[in-house]
């Protein structure tokens, strides 16, 4: 990936986030538009994002080329993985994974022990698991959405 940049996100990136997120919405929900799944749209939006940035248990971290935003990460209590999207076009060639392990590590370093949850979309359970992760719970199909809860371990990695 030429040209990328990863930073810690602020609040002035909450509605680029918040976008990133919405255009997403085809892999997150069950409904390609996201019907029935208003809860989730707006705890995912651009006002939820800068509600969410503006906490100091979450710590996000945003690539960009130039100023556009290609993917987010964020760590919800330097224990859960609470946000991983990649701007569509660019699935598949890594970038991802690199957002994936920048979080993972910092976590680890402000004192995580080397355990993650996330609650993967439908979707994305296999690409997690890739990561790693493991399902630890059935998957739970509510509001509009599908959840598949899963956990992280270093020794298991």
């Amino acid at each position: 990936m030429d040209n990328l940049t990863i930073r810690p996100a602020t609040v002035a990136d909450a509605t680029a986030i918040g976008s990133l997120v919405l255009d997403l919405l085809p892999y997150l929900t069950v409904h390609p538009q996201g019907l029935g799944a208003e809860k989730f749209i707006s705890n995912v939006g651009i006002d939820a994002q800068r509600r969410y940035l503006g906490q100091d248990n979450f710590r996000y971290h945003v690539a960009l080329r130039g100023d556009e935003l290609l993917g987010v990460v964020a760590v919800r209590d330097n224990t859960h993985l609470f946000h991983l999207f990649v701007r569509e076009a660019l699935h598949g060639q890594g970038l991802g994974q690199r957002l994936w392990q920048l979080a993972r590590d910092e976590a680890i370093a402000k004192g995580n022990p080397g355990s993650f949850t996330v609650n993967a979309a439908g979707r994305a359970a296999g690409w997690y698991v890739r990561l790693g992760f493991v399902q630890v719970a059935e998957r739970i199909e509510h509001d509009g959405i599908v959840d598949v809860p899963m956990r992280w371990e270093s020794g298991a990695a």
